[in-house]
């Protein structure tokens, strides 16, 4: 199902959010490592696959594309890079607890707001595209 040509006034709404968010202040890699980690926990094979290439091409090694699902055992990542994924985690598995004071604290502590803000519609946006890709069952192209 090709959601964007049967419901195209929804799929620009959600690619609206996008670029809401790009236009914030958050890191572009960053973005990605989000996007990939809440595609991993949803297991959406389609946005895997876009986020990983996405992540390549704006510069992230191989290793760190590959550590991201294993970010809290792998040394490569910042402060700031470890506060967004364990939100976007913590975020992405809302039945399992949602998002603890400990895990709010430390997003809070290295991002400004307005960057909190709009990591928090990153999260949102990403796992509702993921639903998406997951109830309609979307195969890479790479796939092909």
């Amino acid at each position: 199902m090709e959601i964007g040509t049967i419901l195209p006034d929804a799929y620009k709404a959600m690619a609206g959010l996008e670029k809401v968010i790009g236009k914030s202040g958050l890191p572009k890699p960053l973005l990605e490592l989000v996007r990939l980690r809440a595609s991993q926990i949803n297991g959406c094979a389609y946005c895997v696959d876009m986020h990983s290439a996405d992540a390549k091409q704006g510069g992230e090694s191989d290793a760190r594309i590959n550590a991201v699902a294993v970010w809290r055992e792998a040394p490569c990542f910042t402060e700031q890079e470890r506060a967004a994924l364990a939100l976007t985690e913590a975020g992405t598995r809302l039945s399992e607890g949602g998002v603890s004071d400990e895990v709010w604290a430390a997003a809070a502590k290295v991002f400004t707001e307005d960057d909190l803000a709009a990591l928090v519609v990153q999260i949102a946006t990403i796992n509702a595209w993921n639903r998406i890709g997951v109830i309609t069952h979307m195969t890479p192209e790479s796939f092909k």
